[in-house]
């Protein structure tokens, strides 16, 4: 029983994990909206630039803390090993 309520559990997660994106999207500020739409091309350069700019550092962060977790991934293990192979030899 308690099997097939994990599940079950997993699939509704996977089904809320997967709608939640779609609810996100349909929430437009409707004054960006309207102040985005009325502006000229220079303006929406801006704006593309703007977004760009606020999305790059985040990125950025985000894949450094990920190479250097994957980069550190076995030092701990390999430290530990090198211990008991030291210990055991003498």
């Amino acid at each position: 029983m308690g099997n097939k309520l994990r599940h079950i559990t997993r699939w509704i997660a996977l089904g809320v994990a997967l709608a939640a994106p779609a609810l996100t999207f349909a929430q437009n500020c409707a004054l960006c909206y309207t102040q985005a739409a009325g502006s000229g091309s220079r303006m929406i350069a801006a704006l593309r630039s703007g977004i760009l700019i606020l999305a790059i550092p985040p990125t950025l962060i985000c894949v450094g803390i990920t190479w250097m977790a994957y980069k550190k991934r076995n030092q701990f293990n390999d430290y530990g090993s090198e211990d008991t192979t030291e210990s055991n030899e003498q």
